[in-house]
C-alpha cells in the first residue's frame, strides 16, 4: 500500500482556518482482483451486507457531538458539487456493492433531505436488485427537520423505513444539542408524518451525553412506549477530531439499562439480523422495543458488515476511519463495472479495522498525526 499523506485535522483551534473535506488522506487503491467463487469477506470473516451512502456533507444542525458550530461555522468551506457524486454515479456504485453481497442501502449525510431531488435518487436505488433478485432494503436517517414534508414522496419513491436522530423531549435541552434553536416539535410532527406514509417501523436515536441529557432518557423511553417506535440509546462516541469526546461523559449503556429496568422490567430479545449494532430488549408488559448501541463499553466490532461511501466518492472500511479508498477517480476516469466491482472487492477483503475493540485495549490512537474522519461526511 502506498504512503498515506498527513490529514489536515480539524479542531476548535482552526475553526477560522478549516479545512474543506476534500483535502483528506486517501488510502491507495488496490488492484482490482478476481472475485471469490464463494461469499466476499474481509480478514476477520465478515461479510459486506450494508452500504451507507452519504449524499450531502452539508447540515442545518450543529449538533456538539457531531458539527460543533465553532468548527462548522459560517467560514467553513463545504464541498463544492461539482465534487459530490451525482445520483448516476451513487446508483451505479451501489448496484456493484449490491452485486457483492450488500443486501441494504443506507442514506445519510450530513443531513440527507438538503440533497435536493433525493427521492429521484431513492427511485433510482428501488429499481436496482441484490443478488438475490430482490429490491435492496432502502433506509435513511435524518435529524427530521424537514422530514413533515418529504415522507410521502420518498415512501412513493420507494423508501422502505426511517431513522429519526432525537436527542431530548425537553425543547429548551433540544435547541441546546442541536445549537440552532430548532424546535422538537418540528421533528415529533416528522416522525407522524412518517409513520402515516409507512416508512416504519422507525427507529429514534438518542445520543447520551451525561450531564447534558441523560435526564431526558426516561421522559423519552415514556414516550415512545407504546408507539410502534423503537428507541435506540447510543453511547457517546470518540467519532471524529472535534466533538471533544471524554469517557466521563459517556453514560455506559449498563447502567442506562439499570435506570430503565426501575420503571418498567425488560427482557432480552435476539439479534434481528447478522452484524446488528443494537442489543434487542423489549418490555414486559408489551410496551414495544428499545435498542442500546454501546460502541464504547462493548465493542461490536467482530460482527461489522458495513462500509460507508463518502458525499465525493470515497469509501470508508470504519466508522473510525483515518482515510478513505477514492472510487470517485474509477467512476470519472473510465473504469468498467467489472473494475469497479473488483476493486471494491479487494479493497473489503483487505479489510481488518476493528477501533472499538482496540480502543477497549488501549490501543487505538491515530498514528503519524492523522485525525478520524468526521461523522458528518460519511454519516453514522
Amino acid at each position: 500500500m502506498a504512503p498515506r499523506p498527513s490529514v489536515l485535522g480539524q479542531n476548535a483551534a482552526m475553526a477560522e482556518r478549516a479545512t474543506p473535506l476534500d483535502t483528506r488522506a486517501l488510502h491507495a487503491l488496490p488492484p482490482a482482483a478476481a472475485l471469490p467463487a464463494g461469499p466476499l469477506a474481509d480478514r476477520l470473516r465478515r461479510p459486506l451486507r450494508d452500504l451507507r451512502i452519504s449524499v450531502t456533507d452539508r447540515c442545518n444542525f450543529r449538533c456538539s457531538y457531531c458539527m460543533p458550530k465553532e468548527v462548522f461555522g459560517q467560514r467553513h468551506a463545504f464541498l463544492p458539487h461539482a465534487a459530490l457524486l451525482s445520483f448516476e454515479e451513487i446508483a451505479r456504485t451501489a448496484r456493484q456493492f449490491l452485486a457483492l453481497g450488500v443486501h441494504k442501502l443506507r442514506l445519510t449525510g450530513g443531513e440527507p433531505l438538503l440533497r435536493k431531488d433525493l427521492e429521484r435518487l431513492v427511485g433510482m436505488l428501488a429499481a436496482l436488485r441484490t443478488t438475490g433478485g430482490v429490491p435492496p432494503e432502502i433506509t435513511l436517517t435524518t435529524n427530521g427537520s424537514l422530514l413533515a414534508r418529504k415522507a410521502q414522496a420518498l415512501r412513493d419513491a420507494g423508501l422502505r423505513r426511517v431513522t429519526v436522530s432525537l436527542d431530548a423531549l425537553d425543547d429548551a435541552v433540544f435547541r441546546r444539542m442541536n445549537d440552532v434553536d430548532f424546535p422538537v416539535a418540528e421533528v415529533l410532527r416528522g416522525i407522524d408524518a412518517a409513520r402515516t406514509a409507512g416508512l416504519g417501523p422507525i427507529k429514534v436515536n438518542m445520543v447520551v451525553k451525561r450531564g447534558t441529557n441523560d435526564h431526558e432518557v426516561l421522559p423519552m423511553a415514556e414516550h415512545f412506549r407504546g408507539s410502534g417506535c423503537v428507541l435506540r440509546f447510543i453511547e457517546f462516541m470518540d467519532v471524529g477530531a472535534t466533538n471533544r469526546w471524554r469517557m466521563d461523559e459517556v453514560l455506559p449503556s449498563a447502567e442506562l439499562l439499570e435506570r430503565l429496568q426501575r420503571v418498567h422490567p425488560l427482557e432480552p430479545l435476539a439479534a434481528a439480523a447478522p452484524g446488528e449494532t443494537a442489543q434487542r430488549w423489549r418490555w414486559r408488559d408489551g410496551g414495544g422495543e428499545i435498542g442500546l448501541i454501546s460502541s464504547v463499553t462493548r465493542p461490536f466490532c467482530r460482527d461489522c458488515n458495513r462500509a460507508r461511501l463518502s458525499t465525493e466518492g470515497r469509501l470508508y472500511l470504519c466508522l473510525f476511519a483515518t482515510a478513505g479508498y477514492d472510487l470517485r477517480a474509477l467512476l470519472r476516469g473510465g473504469a468498467d463495472d467489472d473494475t469497479l466491482a473488483r476493486t471494491i472487492g479487494a479493497i473489503w477483503q483487505q479489510r481488518d479495522d476493528r477501533y472499538s475493540e482496540l480502543r477497549e485495549a488501549g490501543g487505538a490512537a491515530p498514528a503519524g498525526g492523522e485525525q478520524r474522519v468526521e461523522m458528518h461526511y460519511i454519516g453514522g
